[in-house]
């Protein structure tokens, strides 16, 4: 028996459904060992997650193209395809998680500097640990938010966008 066509077409997107999609992460880990690397490496995992971001937002772009042919607003639809992808991966892959994980650490760090008499290393190590552990807490959330932010705001402008699912 034939299996469901839903199951037979489902494609892989390797920016979303593969290892690849941890590069989007890059930032949040760059920031979370911010007290214990130099900065320049910080400044890297942001080009990490950046570089993910860009070669997702080509990827729908390219797609929205084979998918339109030479249909009559295919240029449109895949500056739309480019634009949703890129401004939301930019927001919630990079920009809102890389500040929440920047607070938490800095909070964090200052917190343990005046409540405890650990030494720096233990206290910098420490923060690292927190930082770390809070990333997979903030995905959804800056996820289903975003999605809010751009159904609420510019995907009323090209008439929706499609909606990215972890």
């Amino acid at each position: 028996m034939d299996s469901p066509p839903e199951k037979r077409t489902k494609e892989v997107d390797i920016y979303r459904d593969t290892w690849v999609r941890f590069l989007g992460y890059a930032n949040e880990v760059g920031e979370s060992f911010r007290a214990l690397v130099p900065v320049s490496m910080v400044w890297a995992s942001y080009a990490v997650a950046m570089a993910y971001v860009s070669a997702d937002a080509l990827d729908k772009g390219k797609k929205a193209a084979a998918e339109h042919g030479e249909n009559p607003g295919k240029t449109t639809r895949v500056a739309v395809a480019v634009v949703d992808t890129f401004v939301w991966q930019a927001l919630a892959s990079v920009a809102i998680p890389g500040f929440t994980i920047n607070r938490v650490c800095a909070a964090s760090l200052y917190v343990l500097g005046r409540s405890t008499r650990w030494p720096l290393p233990v206290r910098k190590w420490t923060t690292t640990a927190i930082g770390l552990s809070t990333i997979p807490f903030i995905i959804t959330p800056i996820d289903r938010s975003v999605d809010f932010l751009l159904d609420s705001s510019l995907r009323k402008v090209y008439g929706g966008g499609r909606k990215h699912e972890p």
